[in-house]
């Protein structure tokens, strides 16, 4: 992921401050631009790079700044800058694998307004937002919320009641998406295809800010939350022509280390079939948390077999941010 600057959305595609109900100009500035550095033998330094630059809102009057978690995952440096110029080093302070919530603690001062945060409940498809991404105006951009629904990411990742935006940011992650209110509605997450009226769009997806509130505090106070985590299994599933078939393992992940293979197809998990990736990870996950045994019923070619994985907690396999 590396750093552009030198663009702008046309003017007909960006918000016009005259027309809205808030302080624009205060809200740009509430978005900083975050630049990770990840070593090289991290655990998700291969999938996700060694250097990744995207954006995130500072949403406490200390200037605490939530961004989306991967672009934070196993740091070992972060510098925040901001729509003036200023930068600072931060400390990745938390991140939540359930959400994909990222916090960021800025260690020095950012003199930037924090954004208020509102809900997402009573947003609907139709809708007016705005998406935010650092750089001002011309990196700000109007869109309409084309669809909200569940979302499962073959990275055993499930939402169940995603945001979904178009025409898309094509700097997305972890820009702010602003409600008519001017009130933080989301974090941007992803670049998707959506289907509206049979026609394909290029969407963003953007996770709810409604799933911070119940998690921050845990969040700023110990870096997760005090939930148990997850049984993980390290097995990257994608649905293919009806059925749900392993595209990619962890390396000594509880999967690979079960003896899953790639090209294997999931039939079921604890004896009940499988209806598609959603339904894959709600039953992995009710068999307990992080540690728990899970039996699967695999197709490979022509036989059927089953194998007990022993999950694990994905965290354990993350390098841990450097204390300051």
């Amino acid at each position: 992921m590396a750093e552009t600057s030198n663009w702008a959305f046309p003017p007909r595609l960006q918000p016009r401050p005259e027309e809205l109900r808030f302080d624009l100009d205060s809200a740009l500035r509430s978005v900083v631009l975050v630049h990770a550095e990840i070593p090289e033998d991290a655990f998700t330094a291969s999938i996700l790079g060694t250097e990744r630059i995207g954006h995130g809102t500072v949403i406490g009057p200390d200037g605490l700044v939530l961004t989306i978690g991967y672009l934070i995952t196993e740091a070992e440096s972060i510098w925040l800058t901001t729509h003036d110029g200023t930068v600072v080093p931060g400390h990745a302070l938390a991140y939540d694998q359930v959400t994909g919530f990222g916090l960021i603690l800025p260690l020095g001062r950012l003199g930037v307004p924090a954004i208020e945060r509102g809900s997402a409940a009573t947003t609907t498809v139709g809708d007016s937002v705005i998406v935010i991404g650092h750089g001002g105006l011309e990196h700000t951009l109007d869109a309409k919320v084309i669809a909200r629904r569940e979302f499962a990411g073959y990275w055993e990742y499930l939402l169940d009641d995603a945001l979904f935006t178009s025409p898309p940011h094509p700097q997305w992650g972890g820009t702010a998406l602003v409600g008519e209110d001017g009130r933080l509605l989301g974090v941007g997450s992803l670049l998707v295809q959506e289907t509206v009226d049979a026609e394909s769009l290029d969407a963003n997806m953007f996770v709810p800010i409604d799933l911070l509130e119940p998690i921050l505090e845990d969040m700023t106070k110990q870096g997760r939350p005090a939930r148990a985590p997850r049984p993980w299994l390290g097995m990257y599933t994608t649905p293919m022509q009806g059925n749900l078939v392993v595209g990619g393992l962890t390396q000594n992940g509880p999967a690979h280390r079960a003896g899953v293979r790639l090209g294997d197809v999931v039939l079921e998990i604890a004896g009940e079939p499988v209806a598609d990736l959603a339904d894959l990870f709600r039953r992995i996950w009710s068999t307990g948390p992080a540690g728990a045994e899970v039996l699967m019923t695999l197709a490979r070619g022509k036989s059927t077999s089953r194998i007990r994985v022993t999950s694990a907690d994905r965290d354990d396999f993350l390098t841990k941010p450097r204390r300051h």
